[in-house]
């Protein structure tokens, strides 16, 4: 059996994955965005309530922006925390 048939198969079998998530600038850019709020957060007095409460969003996302759980917030969430927190710093 060839190489080209064997592959030729396996994507039959399991065609190839498109999500959203794997585009490369997009990760990029929540990754930087990531980065500028989780500085903001630490020097900022507010807790995570407080911050998600002013930003309009679930607690739950500022606990998995802390845990770096980048595929559980958007690029338009991340830029409300970061207009939010930017309010707030000295």
């Amino acid at each position: 059996m060839s190489t080209a048939r064997t592959t030729a198969t396996a994507e039959q079998l399991d065609p190839p994955r498109s999500s959203p998530d794997l585009d490369v600038r997009e990760l990029e850019k929540r990754t930087r965005l990531m980065r500028i709020i989780t500085r903001l957060i630490a020097v900022s007095d507010l807790g995570s309530r407080e911050i998600a409460r002013r930003a309009g969003l679930p607690v739950q996302k500022i606990s998995d922006l802390l845990a770096g759980r980048l595929e559980h917030l958007g690029v338009d969430e991340l830029l409300v925390l970061r207009r939010t927190l930017e309010l707030e710093a000295p």
